[in-house]
C-alpha cells in the first residue's frame, strides 16, 4: 500500500481510498457464494420464482448485507469494549446488521415478488435475517483470524499456549495496547499513523488498523518516550534508527524501514529535544 503523500508544506494528505475498502473482496465473495446456495435451494419460499429472478434477489440481499458488514464490523471492533469477548462482539455485529437488512429484505420481497404479510411476518423475517447474519459473521471471523486456534472443550490445545490463552496485558504496557489484537498486545509500539478516521499502530512485530483518532491515542501511550512529529504521526524515540535531512526537511527512519516525515510545525520542538542531530 502506498504511504501518505506529502504536499509542499511537508504535511501528508489522507489516502483517497477509504479504510473501509482495504479488504472488500472477502466479504463479498462469501456473500455471493451464499446467494448462489440460497438461490439453488429456493430459501424463504423463493423456489417457485424463475431462477434468474431469485438469483438477482439473493445477490441483492446478500451483497447489501456484506456492504453493511463492511461498515458495521470495523466500527464495533474499533470500539474495543468486546475485544476479549469475540462471541459477544460477533453477536452485536450480526444484530446491528440484521436490523437494516430486514428492511432491505422486506423491500426486496415487495419489489421482486409483490408480497409482504404484515408485521407478524416481518418479525419472522427479522429472526431469519439475524440467523443468517450471525452465520455470515461467524464465517467472516473464522476466515479473518485463522491464527488464533481454539481448543475443543476438555481437549489440550495443539498449539503453544500463548496463541490460545487470552492473557491480560501486563501493567507495563500502555493502555493503547489493549485495543490491539492479542498477537500484538505485548509488542513494542514504534509509531502511530493517522489514516482518515482510523489509526495504524506500528509495532516491532507488525501493524494493525484501529478506529481511533491520533489525538485520543497519544494519552493512552501512558508516557511512552516519544513525540508527535507530524499531524498524522507519533513516533517512539527508541524506534528511530536514523535522521534523514533533505533540502531543509527532516525524515525519521525507523528500525523497520518506515520513513516518517517531520513537518515544519514540529521541527523546532524536535530539534530542541535532541531528536535531530
Amino acid at each position: 500500500m502506498a504511504g501518505p503523500v506529502a504536499d509542499q508544506t511537508g504535511e501528508t494528505k489522507a489516502p483517497l481510498t477509504s479504510v473501509l475498502w482495504r479488504q472488500p473482496w472477502r466479504g463479498f465473495v462469501i456473500s455471493t457464494i451464499a446467494a448462489g446456495f440460497l438461490t439453488i435451494i429456493g430459501a424463504l419460499g423463493t423456489g417457485q420464482a424463475p431462477f434468474l429472478l431469485r438469483l438477482a434477489y439473493w445477490l441483492l440481499v446478500m451483497n447489501v448485507g456484506a456492504l453493511l458488514g463492511a461498515f458495521v464490523s470495523p466500527v464495533i471492533q474499533g470500539w474495543g469494549r468486546l475485544r476479549q469477548r469475540r462471541l459477544g462482539e460477533a453477536a452485536l455485529i450480526s444484530l446491528v446488521i440484521a436490523v437494516p437488512l430486514t428492511i432491505v429484505l422486506i423491500g426486496a420481497n415487495t419489489v421482486f415478488f409483490g408480497n409482504f404479510g404484515g408485521w407478524a411476518e416481518g418479525g419472522v423475517i427479522f429472526l431469519l435475517v439475524w440467523l443468517v447474519s450471525a452465520l455470515m459473521t461467524a464465517l467472516n471471523y473464522a476466515t479473518t483470524h485463522p491464527e488464533v486456534p481454539v481448543a475443543a472443550p476438555g481437549a489440550e490445545a495443539a498449539v503453544p499456549a500463548p496463541l490460545v490463552r487470552q492473557e491480560p496485558v501486563p501493567p507495563q504496557s500502555p493502555r493503547l495496547s489493549a485495543r490491539l489484537p492479542l498477537r500484538l498486545q505485548h509488542a513494542a509500539i514504534h509509531a502511530l499513523e493517522a489514516e482518515d478516521h482510523y489509526l495504524r499502530v506500528h509495532t516491532d512485530t507488525g501493524s494493525e488498523l484501529i478506529l481511533l483518532r491520533l489525538s485520543d491515542a497519544i494519552p493512552e501511550l501512558d508516557g511512552l518516550d516519544g513525540t508527535q512529529c507530524h499531524r498524522s504521526w507519533w513516533v517512539a524515540r527508541r524506534a528511530v534508527a536514523d535522521v534523514i535531512k533533505r533540502g531543509g526537511r527532516a525524515t525519521l527512519r525507523l528500525d523497520s524501514g518506515i520513513e516518517v516525515p517531520v513537518s515544519r510545525t514540529y521541527l523546532p520542538a524536535l530539534r530542541a529535544d535532541g531528536w535531530l542531530r
